[in-house]
């Protein structure tokens, strides 16, 4: 298929439309949301596709590794690629290598992880410096990636748009460090660690708000070589979080506040430990200015605390899907046990 001549005048809800990827917790609203504009939607993945998160009617899905994309997109071109699964500078570069030429707007879904922690001004703004992540491999990795891309689009032209969303959650992903394991320990009255002191502010969206700003992109020739932060404006400190979900639940949750530098001596190999000590455990308020600008109808309607109904109401529907996790229950209570453990002894020494 050649590549879709866009004429200046063309809606852009006509636009054709590449996603690798379309069933994540933030892909997935995209996708819906996308072909709910009227856009030709493509999703490539490997097949694995949720009951969760079922593919739109009219979206054409092909099966394929991402790492062997060349044959099942031979000879065609699309206005937009997505891309969610894009992780590190080699794989971004060989993505500028395969649709150079096959699009006129490459969209790499990033990360806000990148943003140098701690943060020295606060909002969070697209010119906030980035950086590498001691703590962190996955931040480390999206921000070479960037790199890599912005190489391809200041030395060969490559139409790149960069998105960082920071922390994504929908219905089926409760945006909890141990997801559903988190919400069952709740709902069963057991202790719940929460980093820090409790009161670090951080900034939660919803897929579906998220969406609005990604697909508003698509199709805007001003946003080629452009990066863009988008989150919405619910901003909680952690307690208020938990605090949030159990009201849902309708239980008093048992808090108890552990170090940000514990979790990675306790829980070593639990991948929120890195993130408490390199992300998660510094407060994170954005500023949205840039995407509002760009995508004027951008306006995130989910607050945390309608969204946490939802979920409870999911968790119900959906039992198979979201009990809670043998193992990572036993990281949480290990770590719950290290504070009860530390205590005592600093309380036996007083």
């Amino acid at each position: 298929m050649p590549l879709t001549q866009v004429h200046p005048g063309l809606d852009r809800t006509d636009l054709s439309v590449l996603f690798l990827g379309g069933t994540g917790t933030i892909s997935a609203s995209c996708v819906r949301l996308a072909v709910a504009t009227g856009m030709r939607v493509t999703v490539v993945n490997r097949g694995r596709n949720s009951q969760e998160r079922v593919l739109p009617d009219g979206v054409e899905s092909l099966v394929a590794d991402v790492a062997a994309l060349e044959a099942p997109l031979a000879g065609r071109g699309f206005d937009a690629v997505v891309n969610f699964l894009s992780y590190d500078a080699d794989d971004a570069r060989r993505m500028a290598g395969l649709f150079g030429g096959r699009t006129r707007q490459y969209v790499h879904i990033s990360s806000a992880s990148i943003y140098a922690k701690p943060v020295r001004q606060v909002p969070i703004t697209e010119s906030t410096p980035v950086g590498p992540n001691p703590h962190l491999d996955y931040a480390t990795a999206k921000w070479r990636a960037e790199r890599a891309l912005q190489d391809a689009y200041l030395g060969e032209g490559f139409p790149i748009t960069i998105v960082r969303p920071s922390h994504t959650y929908d219905d089926a992903n409760p945006p909890l460090p141990g997801g559903w394991t988190v919400v069952d320990r709740i709902a069963r009255g057991e202790e719940i660690p929460v980093h820090g002191d409790g009161t670090s502010l951080w900034t939660l969206t919803h897929a579906e708000d998220f969406a609005q700003g990604l697909v508003g992109l698509l199709g805007n020739p001003r946003a080629i070589g452009e990066t863009f932060t988008i989150t919405g404006d619910d901003v909680h400190a952690w307690d208020q979080i938990y605090t949030i979900v159990a009201d849902a639940l309708g239980v008093t949750p048992r808090l108890v506040h552990v170090a940000s530098e514990m979790y990675p001596l306790v829980a070593p190999d639990w991948f929120w430990s890195g993130e408490m000590v390199g992300d998660i455990g510094h407060s994170a308020v954005f500023d949205t200015t840039k995407i509002r600008t760009f995508v004027p109808g951008y306006a995130p309607r989910l607050t945390f605390h309608r969204a946490a109904s939802r979920m409870v109401a999911w968790r119900r529907e959906h039992p198979e899907s979201t009990r809670g996790d043998a193992g990572t229950d036993a990281v949480l209570s290990r770590i719950v046990g290290a504070y009860h453990r530390a205590r005592a002894i600093f309380e036996a020494a007083a």
